[in-house]
């Protein structure tokens, strides 16, 4: 029999398994699909894969009034409505799915024909509803997977002070996704030290490291670039940027070499993180003029590498940071994503890039549906933060992990940030288990109202020095006093011209090491640990409840990676049987997360 409108799913069932992704270049990592193959061909058989019948029972889900999609003749095994059947098909992600209608409302099928179109064809079942295969790895943009040489269009951002460890990166590596250093707050040794093993470890697997903006230290913020550029570095995360410096357009800009055919190729790629719209346009603009000329008068950059990068944005990627832990301004995803989007899109048309730039999503990826709802947007890719806090590789301790898995989306609150502490600027920090919000606050509220230490009152500044401080202010200076000498000699000459900023980075000192207290789980200062969370950390622990990764131990950060991603491919094939009238109950669709052996299964 030959009706038009027919295809072949055996056809698509040998592409997928013909397919091959590109690998990321680690060992043990085989290549997988990414792309499926319809053929548009005469009626041929379903090759979906067999499955043993289970006991028979009834999804209790409903039918809309569409009209058929085709007919399916049956070969072999009958329509199966049982729930578990039907969970079964939907996550098994690289097969196609065909439901048919059904005495019991629907039910799956295997084997058999397929053709589509009104034409009834006697003797055959209603298909009601069709999935084409949807493997995780497809989801988000291809060319971000190419471009990184990474399996999945997936994440994992900086958190300062090492919190995004070097374990970290190389767990996503390591998990087919891209992984960036927390090198914010560290010393340039300790980040020249991090490069270095990640260049040993991942064999040349991709990896980011991550370029904070720092006002109040900008000869740290240039000399982190400076190191960078001489470790060779090839990928920066661009974050906190209130405005482009030299710092990260010296980075950018130093990296372009023309290439054979008069090919521009830039070895310098740069995502940033923005969550404003004037921020987000710096970035997907070329260098500022006047920024590249300082740096070719410099001899940092020269004219050449100046006129190639005239025609690149300073950004390669640009990732969406809505409502997060640690710097955010509170956005939300659903409203700052799209108007991003759109903002690319007009400086796109402006200026006629080779390549367009990329935008991704962050803050609030912590579930399949998240993510899912990122990809359904028009991310590129999702980036996850508070997530891999709480995973046994990251830079903090047990106590942090404990606390960020007992976390509810409630249990954060906005502190003020010790690397912009005299801006105002503040940070999305952990609330439940900790003071260190309201002493923070108390500490801003004093420099603000004060001109100097001096001119608080007795009583509080003897309040301060007990809690916050516990010492006296001039022992907390000298130790100041000798880390300034040290990482930035310029601020100790302000500081003895302006008490005020004498005063300002004795409790900078009281915010710095809150992180740094935390992240070692020091006992006798648990109120004080200074943890960025967000409220996606509440979100991942309700998901969670029941399952392996309920508990911190359990939590790494390759199974949290792929279980959001595999997790958001069912989201996203359950969001397609909506749209075609077909609404089925949670146990036809396999919601919950995996364990790494069942991942493995599941996604190749």
């Amino acid at each position: 029999m030959k009706t038009a409108g027919s295809f072949s799913f055996a056809a698509a069932g040998r592409a997928v398994k013909a397919g091959r992704r590109r690998g990321c270049g680690l060992p043990g990592l085989k290549p997988r699909p990414h792309a499926v193959e319809i053929a548009t061909l005469t009626e041929v058989p379903i090759r979906t894969r067999e499955r043993a019948a289970p006991a028979m029972t009834i999804p209790a889900g409903t039918l809309g009034t569409a009209p058929a999609l085709g007919h399916w003749l049956p070969e072999g095994a009958p329509p199966d409505p049982a729930p578990e059947a039907i969970r079964a098909a939907v996550g098994d992600l690289r097969a196609p799915v065909v439901l048919v209608r059904h005495r019991a409302g629907v039910a799956v099928v295997h084997g058999g024909i397929v053709a589509l179109g009104p034409k009834r064809v006697k003797d055959a079942e209603e298909v009601v509803a069709y999935l084409p295969p949807l493997p995780a790895e497809s989801l988000g943009d291809p060319n971000f997977r190419a471009e990184h040489g990474v399996r999945f269009a997936y994440m994992t951002g900086a958190m300062a002070n090492g919190i995004a460890s070097v374990e970290v990166v190389e767990a996503a590596a390591r998990a087919g996704a891209l992984g960036s250093f927390g090198a914010a707050g560290q010393s340039l040794e300790r980040i020249a030290a991090a490069v270095d093993r990640l260049n040993a470890h991942l064999n040349g697997a991709p990896f980011c490291v991550n370029l904070i903006h720092s006002p109040n230290e900008p000869t740290h913020e240039m000399a982190t670039a400076e190191l960078l550029l001489k470790r060779g570095v090839g990928l920066v995360e661009a974050s906190a940027y209130l405005d482009l410096t030299p710092a990260i357009v010296r980075y950018r800009v130093a990296g372009f070499k023309g290439g054979a055919a008069g090919l521009v190729v830039p070895l310098n790629r740069v995502i940033a993180k923005v969550s404003r719209v004037e921020v987000a346009t710096k970035f997907l603009s070329p260098p500022p003029e006047r920024i590249v000329k300082e740096l070719v008068a410099a001899g940092h950059v020269t004219p050449q590498q100046a006129a190639l990068a005239s025609k690149f944005p300073i950004a390669d990627d640009v990732t969406v940071e809505a409502d997060s832990g640690g710097h955010t301004d509170n956005r939300p995803a659903i409203t700052l994503l799209p108007t991003i989007l759109a903002l690319r899109d007009r400086l796109q048309s402006q200026f006629q890039y080779a390549t367009p730039p990329r935008v991704g999503l962050a803050g609030g990826i912590a579930t399949p549906a998240s993510a899912a709802g990122a990809f359904a947007m028009g991310a590129a890719y999702v980036v996850t933060g508070s997530v891999n806090q709480a995973c046994v590789e990251s830079g903090s301790s047990d106590a942090v992990r404990k606390m960020l898995a007992e976390a509810g989306q409630a249990d954060v609150t906005m502190a003020p940030a010790a690397d912009m502490f005299e801006m105002g600027v503040k940070v999305q920090v952990l609330k439940r288990g900790t003071m260190f919000a309201m002493r923070a606050q108390k500490l801003y509220d004093l420099y603000k109202a004060y001109p100097s230490w001096d001119a608080v009152p007795a009583t509080e500044r003897a309040q301060v020095e007990k809690t916050q401080l516990r010492a006296t202010f001039d022992e907390v200076w000298t130790g100041t006093r000798e880390f300034w000498a040290k990482r930035e000699p310029a601020q100790l000459e302000r500081a003895e011209a302006d008490p005020r900023h004498k005063m300002a980075l004795v409790f900078r000192w009281y915010l710095g090491l809150s992180s740094r207290w935390a992240n070692a789980g020091e006992p006798g200062r648990q109120l004080d640990y200074q943890v960025w969370c967000g409220p996606a950390m509440g979100a991942f622990n309700e998901w969670a409840k029941g399952s392996p990764l309920e508990r911190p131990e359990n939590r790494t950060v390759a199974n949290v990676a792929q279980n959001l991603m595999y997790g958001a491919a069912v989201v996203l094939r359950r969001a397609a049987l909506r749209q075609q009238g077909v609404e089925l109950p949670n146990e036809c669709f396999p919601l919950a997360p995996l364990t790494a052996d069942e991942l493995s299964a599941r996604l190749g």
